[in-house]
């Protein structure tokens, strides 16, 4: 069967975000009645046309169990990305877990940049101006709202 192995043992809690643009964190817990020597393998692809991609630097615990994966150089396709996590272990078969994301949903966007505020006495006021935040899938800066919150006049 597809969800082959001892109940409980599969992951838990698993999340990716992507920030500064290219870096992407995928972060998990493991089952809660996995067998003590677990080990859990992190695949992913941006688009059905790819390769699934093992994971190349993993977070580990403090007993070595991954817990986690950073990937470089990720770019937001307009598909949805695939996940999946696997686990294996002597004692038990271990249920695969597995996910489709849209890239574009976990991106954490950066502040906005060069932001500046010239002020004058007279009743003009401030003008404050401001680059959009970088990111990797957003082309217009029209796509961007933002708030100022002014905390002393």
């Amino acid at each position: 069967p597809v969800f082959a192995g001892m109940n409980g043992s599969a992951i838990e809690n698993f999340s990716c975000v992507i920030y500064n643009i290219f870096l992407m964190n995928c972060t998990w817990q493991a089952g809660r009645d996995a067998p003590e020597d677990t080990q859990y393998f992190l695949y992913w692809r941006k688009s059905r046309e790819d390769n699934l991609l093992e994971c190349e630097l993993y977070i580990k615990d403090e007993n070595c169990r991954s817990m986690g994966c950073i990937f470089q150089n990720v770019s937001i396709g307009i598909e949805k990305a695939y996940f999946l996590v696997n686990g294996s272990s002597k004692d038990s078969l271990i249920p695969f877990y597995d996910e489709c994301i849209d890239l574009y949903k976990i991106e954490i966007l950066t502040a906005p940049l060069n932001v500046t505020a010239n002020c004058t006495r007279d009743s003009a006021g401030c003008i404050i101006t401001w680059h959009p935040p970088l990111t990797s899938h957003v082309k217009k800066a029209k796509c961007f709202q933002y708030e100022i919150s002014i905390q002393n006049k």
